[in-house]
């Protein structure tokens, strides 16, 4: 037993996340980081933690963000339209990308093999990206992040869960 999810990671052949007594998702460590089944473990497993972005989706099966940005989805009906949900993008699957999602760099934090970089997208929302190349970011500054193809995770809104 470990609050600590670093140890539970490298140490662990199968991990049981609980909130409350209650388990929230079991299973093997890169499935749990992998697949999470609701925002709690999403953002619980992994450090920095997954990035969870509050919107809706859109008409062209698109996902819009508060500030009224869109990001890919694949797989959603486009009957779901104006469904609230909260796209979560783990900090290693961003990329610098010219279309990406407009990024005002806050924080930026060298770690010697790595670099995370704190970031305001329009309407507010605050994300983090991990890069392990060089980059020379500086605060105030604007940068675009897209998401990695199909590594995007979505959930439910009200209650939480993947779909």
């Amino acid at each position: 037993v470990t609050h600590d999810q670093i140890e539970a990671m490298t140490m662990a052949d199968k991990i049981v996340v609980m909130r409350d007594g209650i388990v929230e998702q079991s299973g093997a460590p890169l499935d749990l980081y992998d697949r999470p089944e609701n925002v709690f473990v999403a953002s619980f497993i992994g450090s920095p933690a997954m990035n969870l972005i509050r919107g809706r989706l859109a008409a062209n099966g698109a996902f819009e963000t508060a500030g009224g940005a869109a990001l890919p989805l694949a797989d959603i009906s486009s009957g779901q339209a104006g469904r609230p949900v909260i796209y979560g993008i783990r900090p290693e699957h961003l990329l610098l990308a010219a279309d990406g999602l407009r990024c005002e760099v806050a924080v930026v934090e060298p770690t010697g093999s790595e670099l995370h970089v704190m970031a305001r997208i329009e309407g507010g929302q605050e994300i983090t990206a991990v890069f392990r190349e060089r980059h020379r970011f500086t605060p105030g500054e604007t940068i675009r992040l897209a998401p990695m193809p199909g590594l995007a995770h979505l959930f439910d809104e009200e209650t939480g869960r993947r779909l």
